[in-house]
């Protein structure tokens, strides 16, 4: 009697075509790994990095005339290095916006009140000569802030709100910076009222809701109570030109 013949032998683990679809997936994910990388990137320490390479191959004097955002932070700590009875009142910090100073508003103003005291004004001479450079192009964004308490209602009548409180803040240092000779068409001044704590997440998304979690202490209304000046990291030209 003959054999019957045997089945042809199952075939054993993924199918061949796996190993492509999972490396494809596999280059889709690290794509979009890069692009989220590079969305939120330090311009700052990115020059910094940079420059610290071109170091190393030999480059030891600046290709281009003109500063670039690394050049501005190294200005402003030395400044601040130079001067160091400013440097209990002066933050300096860098993010994608740029390389930021910001100074406290207890120094700065009476409280209720957007005119100019003695602090602030003997920062900002420090801080104009590194404006005034001419190899620095960056425009500077002067943004006001405060603190998450309501307007007492003595200042209502000028200032009905802490919307208007911070912007006539930032409005007062572009005026001063313009007594020291700063070209106006490179500043701007924004009022952010009590809605960008300092000691905010960048993790997350700030909601209105978060803004007391920001203020519970007399130390955090204090940090918060403050003027940010900041060299926009952009290849110069006007108020709000984009990187290209």
């Amino acid at each position: 009697m003959a054999k019957k013949p045997a089945p042809p032998p199952s075939e054993q683990g993924l199918p061949g075509w796996f190993a492509t679809f999972a490396d494809m997936m596999t280059l889709l994910l690290a794509f979009f790994v890069l692009l989220t990388a590079i969305s939120t990137i330090d311009p700052v320490k990115l020059q910094e990095m940079a420059d610290a390479m071109g170091k190393k191959v030999g480059k030891t004097k600046r290709e281009a005339k003109a500063m670039n955002i690394a050049d501005v932070k190294s200005e402003v700590v030395a400044m601040l290095e130079e001067n160091k009875q400013l440097q209990e009142n002066v933050e300096i910090s860098t993010s994608p916006k740029g390389v930021t100073i910001g100074i406290s508003s207890d120094i700065s103003f009476k409280s209720g009140s957007a005119e100019l005291q003695l602090g602030i004004i003997q920062i900002l001479e420090k801080v104009a000569p590194i404006i005034n450079d001419p190899t620095n192009k960056f425009p500077v964004a002067i943004e006001g802030h405060t603190d998450s308490d309501p307007m007492p209602e003595k200042f209502q009548d000028k200032y009905p709100s802490n919307w208007e409180l911070s912007a006539a803040r930032s409005a007062g240092v572009v005026r001063e910076l313009i007594k020291l000779g700063v070209d106006p068409t490179r500043l701007e001044a924004v009022g952010l009222a009590e809605y960008l704590p300092r000691d905010r997440p960048t993790d997350r998304v700030l909601t209105r809701n978060m803004i007391p979690n920001y203020n519970q202490t007399l130390e955090d209304k204090s940090r918060n109570r403050r003027v940010e000046i900041t060299f926009k990291a952009t290849h110069g030209g006007p108020v709000g030109a984009t990187i290209k």
